[in-house]
């Protein structure tokens, strides 16, 4: 079990998380694909049924597969690298 510190940290991690995703999703420069791969993360981070670790490796997974995308803005690359190592740390 997380202590209740790291389960604050976790948290934090993953409200700015959200806000970085939130960002890419309602950005229109960015392909409707990838615009849909960051709903999709926001939607698995907040299912709270699934304790934070579990949530997140939903979300790398779907990030990894889209950061394959050639067509993907430089600036929105590097924005969801940022959400990957914000998260990644979460663990059981």
């Amino acid at each position: 079990m997380v202590g209740k510190k790291k389960a604050a940290e976790y948290e934090e991690r993953i409200n700015k998380a959200l806000v970085v995703l939130g960002a890419v999703s309602e950005d229109h420069t960015t392909p409707r694909n990838i615009r849909r791969a960051a709903k999709e993360s926001i939607n698995a981070l907040q299912v709270t049924e699934y304790t934070p670790a579990v949530r997140t490796s939903n979300v790398i997974s779907i990030l990894d597969e889209i950061l394959q995308d050639p067509n993907m803005p430089p600036y929105t690359r590097v924005k969801l690298w940022n959400v990957m190592s914000l998260i990644e740390a979460i663990k059981d």
